[in-house]
C-alpha cells in the first residue's frame, strides 16, 4: 500500500490520540507508529520531535480551541475580566470533557502533582499570558517592582488554581460533571471577590463546598 504523501499537524495528533486509546499504551517508537497509519516517519518529524511534544500540543491545542471559540461571541467581548474567565474555564472544560478518555488516560497518573508536569507547560505559557491580557484589577501600588511582583503571583495563583480544577474534574463523578460547574463558578467568584477585598462569604461558601466534597470523595 502506498504511503500517504500528506499528512498534516493535526492528522498525527489525531492518529496518536486513536492509538493511545484503542492500546491503551504509547507507540514504542515513531517507525512503528508510522508505519500503523501509513506514512512515512519523516514526515512525523516535520511537525515533532517527540511523543511528549505531542501529548504537549493536545493541551495547548485545548487552550487555543476555547479561546478562538469564545473570541467568536460578541457578548464574550465585553464581558469584564470576571466573566471572560468564567466563560473560558465553561469552554475550556467542555474540551476537555469532549476528550475526557484521552485527559484522564495522560493525567491521573500524575493528578497529585500536575504543578511541575512537562507536558501542561504549552498550557501554563498560553493562560498565564491570557490572565495578563484580562487586566484584571487589583490593589493600586505605585512602586513598579512590587507591582511586578503582584502581577506575577496573579499569574501562577491563576495557573494553580486552574490546576486544583483540573484535579477536581478527574476526581469528579456527578452527572454532565455538575460539580465541576459549580466549583468553577465558587473558585473563580471567590479569586475575584478575595482581590476586590469583598466580605468573606464567598470564601467561607468555597470551603464548605470543598470540606463537603472531599469527605464524600473519600
Amino acid at each position: 500500500m502506498a504511503k500517504k504523501k500528506l499528512v498534516s499537524k493535526s492528522d498525527i495528533v489525531t492518529f496518536y490520540m486513536d492509538y493511545v486509546l484503542e492500546n491503551s499504551h504509547n507507540p514504542k517508537t515513531v517507525f512503528a507508529f508510522a508505519k500503523v497509519n501509513n506514512f512515512e516517519e519523516a514526515k512525523f518529524y516535520e511537525h515533532f520531535s517527540s511523543f511528549a511534544a505531542i501529548e504537549k500540543e493536545i493541551f495547548s491545542t485545548f487552550f487555543i480551541n476555547s479561546i478562538n471559540s469564545l473570541n467568536k461571541s460578541e457578548d464574550y467581548k465585553n464581558f469584564e475580566a470576571r466573566n471572560k474567565l468564567l466563560s473560558f474555564y465553561y469552554t475550556f472544560f467542555e474540551n476537555l470533557t469532549a476528550n475526557r478518555s484521552y485527559v484522564i488516560y495522560v493525567l491521573d497518573k500524575y493528578k497529585k502533582d500536575l504543578k511541575g508536569l512537562q507536558i501542561l507547560s504549552g498550557l501554563k505559557q498560553n493562560f498565564t499570558a491570557y490572565i495578563s491580557e484580562l487586566d484584571i484589577q487589583m490593589l493600586n501600588i505605585s512602586q513598579e517592582q512590587i507591582e511586578k511582583i503582584q502581577r506575577n503571583a496573579l499569574k501562577e495563583s491563576a495557573w494553580l488554581q486552574l490546576l486544583i480544577t483540573i484535579k477536581f474534574w478527574i476526581e469528579d463523578t456527578s452527572t454532565s460533571f455538575e460539580k465541576t460547574d459549580i466549583f468553577i463558578e465558587k473558585s473563580v467568584n471567590t479569586t475575584f471577590d478575595v482581590i476586590d477585598i469583598a466580605p468573606l462569604k464567598s470564601v467561607i461558601d468555597l470551603g464548605k463546598f470543598l470540606f463537603k466534597e472531599k469527605f464524600q470523595m473519600n
